[in-house]
């Protein structure tokens, strides 16, 4: 790859991730401590294929080099949400594509606004807007799904279905993880806020918390 055709692909991934992560990610998360890692990420990628595909033995070089970058990078899950996790994966195939010796730019590019598209339109707040996730205690054991769906419903919404992490029956106590929709907003009423950033705490009972997402 030579220094123009270098210096276009670097281009077309810097603007590629910018969009993504400026455009994107952060109007809609606000995780400021985020947005260095993607960049970091894409751009280190990136500069790992272009060098790997300018190294003697090519493409057994290069794969070997990706194997070895890509085991490095772990994501742990209690501290990255599961829409995070999508980002990070589509920094990292940005800095793939827009690296890889031999790809035509125009290919790259369409590939690249393909990404930016799914993510867009996947991650859009008005998809599915209504619909919430939350760790709830309940101070009573249910032993019927019907009781307990009932309590459900009458505490944060329909729900969609739920997993008992833990049923206690010396305190007599329940705590899941609950899918629900949020009942529509009437007057007077307030609105379970979309936390991106950290998870919001609202009463379920008097003693425990449901923590949204």
């Amino acid at each position: 790859m030579d220094s123009q055709t270098l210096a276009a692909h670097l281009g077309l991934d810097l603007a590629a991730v910018a969009l993504l992560t400026f455009a994107v990610f952060y109007p809609r998360h606000h995780r400021r401590e985020l947005v260095p890692a993607y960049l970091a990420l894409n751009v280190a990628l990136f500069s790992v294929v272009a060098a790997l595909s300018e190294a003697k033995g090519g493409g057994l070089a290069l794969g070997f080099g990706l194997f070895g970058v890509l085991s490095i990078v772990r994501l742990r899950s209690d501290a990255v949400r599961h829409q995070e996790v999508a980002y990070y994966f589509t920094t990292l195939v940005l800095g793939l594509l827009c690296g890889l010796p031999g790809l035509p730019l125009l290919t790259a590019a369409g590939l690249a606004a393909v990404l930016l598209l799914v993510m867009y339109v996947a991650d859009h707040p008005r998809l599915y807007a209504r619909d919430r996730r939350a760790v709830v205690t309940l101070d009573a054991v249910y032993r019927e799904e019907g009781a307990l769906r009932a309590e459900l419903e009458r505490r944060v919404g329909r729900p969609l279905g739920w997993t008992v992490h833990e049923v206690d029956f010396v305190r007599d106590l329940m705590v899941l993880e609950v899918r629900f929709r949020q009942p529509e907003l009437t007057e007077g009423s307030r609105p379970f806020t979309r936390s991106t950033s950290t998870s919001t705490d609202t009463s379920t009972t008097s003693r425990p918390a449901a923590r949204l997402s």
